[in-house]
């Protein structure tokens, strides 16, 4: 939107408002899906790189001389010889990006799309850097001193406006490609245990396009906050270029550790090629970070989102350690007696929990309490569900182990990481399944219903830690653990995360005992045996 103001008479055009419409209306329309944007990404995409070579060979074919600066050696005299020659990395940086976008989007371009037409993107960078620099050497000094924006002024002044068009379109593409990566990260940091459980939605009917409300508005405001912040382009590429160098750093660094764990290569070479990345990437991280001066609160955004990833992880780890399992073997006849027990009133007919035990003869310790303690819950049939993670993006398949014939059944889910679990849905289809192939024969109706109501009785028990009031815990625990339950409350219940109806469920809360306080001696006043006087009060 800044190339707007080259245009004459559109000298003092406020672009800071048009660029807020813009983002929020792309933002809005995300929750309708964005299939039509992507039927278009090829054409515009391939129009504006083609857009960027022919503006660069006319800025060459004013000065051809600028291929000299192809030459490696002007690099090296700059940095060796002009005493400011490494602080210009900072300045040139971002003439090193520009192809990111295709990589954000990977999951809906496909990886073999990206490598044919990665030549021709290049191409096309490189052709129009150096179509700017010719403009830069015919204008002279003063061009560096007016302000001017060597990219739009290529333009032949009839171009100019349908040129920012293609332009605007270029970007909103590259934005969409960022949204939807955005959405596929968090989705799968959700699976990976690094962010809290949100709602996540299937806009439309293609597969892997997903939408994710909360985030879209986190994108949104965050967005928006940079422009307001930023207020020109020129302000944000400090930056720009200091997070796309920490990206570039980040993937050299898992790039070696794939190369050494997973393929097995020599630790000499994955050293040798570790040393070369990162002294180029290094040099432009430090030169990036002396851009930044004062405009460093977009820190506090990346900042963020760090700790959300980390209070999450770690205090799962922590949450899990409390996580005691026991042997289901040994609490079955118990089970099966309670279940058999008519002087207990019926819970429901088909009790079904959810447990993280991944072996079919364990279940949780707080599991066999809920069963147990203080009003007992009997059931025809005890069931124990487990959704597994699988690697790969799409499955779903389930295995049934009967502990005990119709009356404890342990169920593992397979699921793939792509895969939004519908539990209850899941359940009943297994239900029903196993009903039709008579493996299993249930009391009443053969679905387990009754004459009065035609659904099978399932009650599902999901059971949502808190921090009990007897720990004693220090700053940095108390900060994780109190935040974990924070963004707990904020993002969705374990109850909608694994889709479950909500009248069908029912929601213990089970105390964490990380640090238990310790406990004073407590002495009794008065003896054993001596009566209480009221008229004397002893």
């Amino acid at each position: 939107m800044e190339g707007l103001t080259a245009v004459e008479g559109w000298e003092h055009l406020p672009t800071v408002p048009i660029v807020v419409v813009i983002l929020s209306a792309l933002f809005f329309f995300q929750r309708y899906g964005t299939q039509r944007v992507g039927t278009v990404f090829g054409p515009v995409m391939f129009v504006w790189f083609s857009m960027l070579c022919v503006l660069g060979l006319m800025g060459i074919g004013a000065h051809p001389e600028i291929l000299q600066a192809l030459n490696p050696l002007h690099a090296y005299r700059l940095l060796v010889e002009y005493p400011h020659g490494f602080w210009l990395l900072g300045a040139v940086f971002l003439a090193t990006t520009g192809a990111e976008a295709l990589y954000s989007d990977l999951g809906h371009c496909g990886r073999k799309n990206i490598r044919i037409t990665w030549v021709f993107v290049k191409v096309c960078l490189v052709v129009n850097y150096l179509g700017q620099g010719a403009w830069l050497m015919a204008q002279g000094e003063g061009a560096l001193l007016s302000g001017r924006n060597p990219f739009f002024h290529l333009m032949p002044e009839w171009f100019l406006v349908p040129g920012i068009a293609i332009a605007t379109c270029a970007a909103i593409i590259a934005s969409q490609a960022l949204i939807s990566g955005s959405y596929t990260l968090i989705s799968e940091a959700m699976n990976l245990n690094f962010w809290p459980r949100i709602a996540v939605r299937q806009p439309t009917d293609l597969k892997g396009q997903i939408y994710i409300p909360s985030v879209n508005t986190i994108l949104w405001a965050g967005c928006i906050l940079m422009i307001l912040y930023f207020r020109s382009s020129t302000h944000m590429e400090a930056a720009y270029g200091f997070s796309i160098t920490v990206a570039m750093l980040m993937t050299t660094w898992l790039l070696m550790h794939f190369l050494y764990y997973r393929l097995k290569w020599s630790g000499a070479i994955v050293i040798a090629l570790l040393v070369l990345f990162s002294t180029v990437e290094l040099s432009f991280f430090v030169a990036n970070v002396a851009k930044i001066k004062e405009r460093w609160m977009f820190l506090f955004f990346e900042l963020f989102i760090f700790l959300v990833m980390y209070t999450w992880y770690y205090a799962r780890k922590v949450n899990n350690r409390f996580t005691r399992f026991v042997d289901l073997g040994q609490q079955v006849p118990m089970i099966q007696a309670l279940s058999d027990d008519e002087g207990v009133p019926k819970f429901a007919t088909h009790l079904v929990y959810l447990t993280k035990a991944d072996h079919r003869h364990e279940i949780e310790e707080k599991i066999v309490r809920s069963i147990f303690a203080k009003r007992p819950k009997r059931a025809d049939v005890y069931w124990f569900v487990h959704i597994h993670r699988t690697e790969e993006p799409y499955t779903l398949r389930y295995e049934v182990s009967e502990l005990v014939d119709d009356k404890v059944i342990k169920v593992t889910i397979h699921a793939g990481f792509r895969v939004q679990p519908r539990t209850g849905s899941h359940f009943n289809r297994i239900l029903q399944e196993l009903v039709a192939n008579k493996e299993l024969n249930l009391h009443n109706r053969p679905d387990g219903s009754t004459r009065y109501n035609p659904e099978p009785d399932v009650r599902f028990v999901v059971q949502e830690k808190f921090i009990s009031i007897e720990n004693e815990l220090t700053l940095r625990e108390g900060v994780l653990l109190n935040s974990y339950f924070t963004l707990k409350h904020l993002g969705q219940s374990d109850a909608r995360a694994f889709g479950l109806d909500r009248n069908d469920v029912v929601v213990e809360q089970v105390p964490l005992l990380y640090k238990p306080v310790p406990q004073p001696p407590l002495e009794r006043i008065t003896k054993p045996g001596v009566a209480f006087s009221p008229s004397t009060g002893t």
